[in-house]
C-alpha cells in the first residue's frame, strides 16, 4: 500500500526541521499573498539522540520537541517534518499519460521490486505527476519518492509524544526547495527565470536542490557539514567539543585560526558545492548555474558568500526567508535575525500549510 506522505489538504501546520545538533520550528501565516512569522523556536538536540540523520532516541528527541511545543501557540496542533540521508530515494519515472492516479499507483506498486532497492516491507512510498514528458508526450513525468517507514514512524512518535500531530512527511530537500521562493527578492529581478542553486549546510548533511522556473530539477544529499569545522577547533586548540562549538559561533579564537582551521575548512567546503553543481550540470547537459542560495548554520562563518562568488564566479547570497514577511510581536526579532539561514528547512515545511506542490 502506498502511503500518502505528500498529503494535498491541510491545515495550517508548523515546520519542524530535526537535525543533528537542534530542532528548529517555523509557523507562517498568510493574508492577502503576504507570509507571516507567527512563531519560531529554536532548540538544542540531546546528544545520541540523532546519528545520520536518523533518530536513535525517540523519547530524548520527544523531549526536546516538547520544549518546542511550549514556544508554539497550543491552538496549532499539526506538525510538517522530513526525513533526508542515505536511505531516501527520489527519482523521476516515466509513465503512460493516459493513466489515472489509482492507475498509476497500481502501475508502481507492480514495477517498485524495480525501481527501489531496498524490501517494499521496510519502505514507504509516494508519487505526483509532474507534467507531459518533452520527449515523448506519451509519456507523463512521475515523481516517485520513497524512504525507510523505520525512520518515518520515528519522527511521527516523536512528534506524538511531544503533544504534535504530524501531518506532513516531506523530504529535506524538497522543502529546501519549496523555500526557495521566500528569497528571490534577495537575488536580481529575473532570478525566478534563472538556474538557482539552494545549498543547505547543516551540521552532518548538505542538502544540494537546484531549481528553473519554479521546479526542481536536481537534489542531492552529501555527508559534509559544520561538525567538520568543530572538530578542527576542537583539535587544534585542545578545547572540548562544547567549547570548540562556542568558540566557533563567537569567533573567539587564536589570530592564526585563519590559516590552520578556516581556510582547510573553506576548502573543502568549496570543493563539496563545486562537486555538486558540477554533477548537476553533467547530469543536466546545461552549463552554469545562475545563481547561488547559501543556507544553514555553516553560512553564517563570515566571508563563506564571499568565496564562493570569488571561486565559482556564481552570484551568491546568504538566505533570509523573513526578508519580505511581516513579523508577529511575540516573536523574537533578534533570534529570527540570528537563525534565519538556520530555517530555510523548517520555512519550506511550513509551507505546506498554503500550497498544494507536486514536491
Amino acid at each position: 500500500m502506498i502511503n500518502r506522505l505528500f498529503s494535498k489538504q491541510t491545515p495550517m501546520m508548523v515546520g519542524i526541521d530535526v537535525g543533528a545538533h537542534s530542532v528548529k520550528a517555523v509557523l507562517l501565516s498568510q493574508h492577502n499573498g503576504v507570509y507571516k512569522v507567527e512563531a519560531v523556536a529554536v532548540e538544542p538536540m540531546t546528544k545520541g539522540a540523532m546519528s545520520d540523520r536518523e533518530i536513535q532516541d525517540i523519547e530524548a528527541v520527544g523531549n526536546v520537541l516538547s520544549k518546542i511545543r511550549k514556544k508554539i501557540p497550543r491552538s496549532v496542533k499539526f506538525a510538517a517534518a522530513a526525513v533526508s540521508g542515505s536511505t531516501v530515494i527520489s527519482k523521476i519515472i516515466f509513465m503512460d499519460v493516459s493513466l489515472t492516479d489509482a492507475e498509476l499507483e497500481s502501475q508502481i506498486e507492480v514495477e517498485a521490486d524495480t525501481l527501489i532497492p531496498y524490501p517494499l516491507n521496510e519502505v514507504s512510498l509516494d508519487f505526483e505527476k509532474l507534467d507531459v514528458n518533452e520527449a515523448d508526450p506519451s509519456k507523463v513525468n512521475v515523481l516517485l519518492s520513497a524512504a525507510r517507514t523505520e525512520s518515518i514512524e520515528a519522527r511521527v512518535a516523536a512528534l506524538d509524544n511531544s503533544g504534535f500531530t504530524a501531518k506532513v512527511v516531506d523530504i529535506e530537500s524538497y522543502a529546501l526547495s519549496r523555500a526557495a521562493q521566500l528569497c528571490l527578492k534577495q537575488l536580481p529581478d529575473d532570478a525566478h527565470k534563472k538556474v538557482v542553486a539552494m545549498v543547505d549546510i547543516g551540521a552532518t548533511m548538505t542538502l544540494l536542490s537546484i531549481m528553473e522556473n519554479g521546479k526542481t530539477l536536481y537534489t542531492r544529499d552529501q555527508v559534509f557539514g559544520g561538525d567538520q569545522y568543530t572538530r578542527s577547533i576542537l583539535s587544534y586548540y585542545n578545547k572540548s567539543y562544547d567549547e570548540a562549538e562556542q568558540a566557533k559561533v563567537n569567533s573567539d579564537l587564536p589570530p592564526n585560526y585563519t590559516f590552520e582551521v578556516l581556510a582547510p575548512f573553506q576548502t573543502m567546503l568549496l570543493q563539496q558545492v563545486r562537486r555538486g553543481i558540477q554533477m548537476y550540470l553533467t547530469s543536466s547537459g546545461k552549463d552554469t548555474v545562475d545563481y547561488l542560495v547559501l543556507s544553514g548554520g555553516t553560512a553564517l562563518i563570515e566571508g563563506i558568500d564571499k568565496l564562493l562568488i570569488d571561486e565559482l564566479g556564481i552570484h551568491t547570497v546568504v538566505a533570509n526567508p523573513f526578508k519580505a514577511m511581516e513579523v508577529a510581536t511575540s516573536v523574537d526579532r533578534d533570534q529570527l535575525n540570528r537563525h534565519s539561514s538556520q530555517l530555510m528547512v523548517a520555512s519550506g515545511l511550513a509551507l505546506r500549510s498554503f500550497s498544494s506542490w507536486h514536491i
